[in-house]
């Protein structure tokens, strides 16, 4: 599991109306003490219960792939660690809810009106409990909307990633060999889009990533989130394929994209790095690895199969002792 699944984070006061109107709902059922005892079951049980479910709806983060792992600390104010504090206050809160129910439950006895004003009581206690945590489940609401929004990327497929300036033809080539199926996303601190689309060789599924606002510019100019993007990026690239218009048509002088290169095969040092001349129809002017045009349809099959075969994928299969 990562995010897409979280469910939404309810309020503290939205959960505290839900407990209380649904006791009472449950006590007009009933009469005398059992009517007490009955809406005391109920709010504390809707509330024990929402706030442990809200943690643990949440990943393991320790069991997290590092590259989701990195993408939530970017992306989230405080980190991963704000994250954990959050998450264990709102499960204190959880179990306070559950002692103060076993504590009142065994109270309730005698007339009825005794066991009112107890009810009562327990009821302030827990509406206390949940607003205490009530920056808590904010703050859990709000880094469940940001990660919802991060792309869908399947971390166990082999995953190769296109980079290089803007308007070098990353996007069209991938749009290309994908067939147009490829997925839009965008990552919730960048608004440009990023593609995902997948091929399949010999029965093995790879995924083709571009990363705009990530791999199209210098280190020196990304903020601290997309650095740390970038460095989430390094755990699941497999190879990287750097376009670089020889044309310049792009906009961009060629010795800068060979910089943008250069400092990319450093920053991947234990991935595979191919060199492609995009745009080849207009310009072959530069010593690459690879010759591309997609509007030419030439070198898109030689490019795709470097590719897979640099990543090097091997299925495992079960082991036959």
């Amino acid at each position: 599991m990562t995010f897409e699944d979280l469910p939404t984070v309810p309020r503290s006061e939205e959960l505290i109306d839900k407990a209380f109107s649904r006791a009472a709902r449950s006590g007009r059922s009933k009469s005398g003490v059992e009517a007490q005892q009955s809406m005391l079951l109920t709010a504390s049980n809707i509330i024990s219960d929402n706030l442990q479910n809200v943690t643990t709806s949440w990943p393991d983060f320790d069991a997290l792939d590092p590259f989701y792992y990195e993408l939530a600390d970017a992306v989230i104010d405080g980190g991963v660690d704000s994250l954990r504090q959050h998450l264990s206050e709102v499960m204190w809160a959880g179990r306070k809810a559950g002692d103060i129910r076993s504590e009142y439950q065994s109270r309730l006895h005698g007339e009825a009106e005794t066991a009112r004003k107890i009810r009562k009581q327990a009821f302030a206690r827990l509406a206390d409990v949940t607003r205490e945590v009530s920056d808590d489940l904010l703050a859990l609401g709000e880094a469940r909307d940001i990660l919802k929004q991060l792309p869908d990327i399947r971390t166990e497929e082999p995953t190769i990633v296109i980079a290089g300036y803007p308007n070098v033809g990353k996007s069209t080539f991938v749009n290309s060999v994908t067939n147009a199926r490829n997925e839009i996303a965008s990552y919730p601190f960048t608004t440009k889009q990023v593609r995902v689309g997948h091929i399949e060789r010999d029965h093995i599924r790879y995924q083709l990533i571009d990363t705009p606002g990530l791999l199209d510019r210098p280190a020196d100019e990304r903020n601290d989130i997309e650095s740390q993007a970038v460095s989430a990026l390094t755990h699941l690239a497999d190879c990287i394929l750097v376009f670089i218009d020889a044309s310049a048509s792009c906009g961009y002088p060629v010795d800068v994209q060979r910089t943008l290169r250069d400092e990319i095969e450093t920053r991947f040092s234990d991935v595979p790095v191919l060199t492609v001349c995009a745009k080849a129809d207009r310009s072959q002017d530069l010593e690459t690895d690879h010759y591309l045009s997609v509007t030419e349809d030439e070198g898109v099959d030689a490019l795709l199969e470097a590719a897979v075969a640099a990543v090097d994928h091997e299925i495992e299969l079960p082991f036959d002792g």
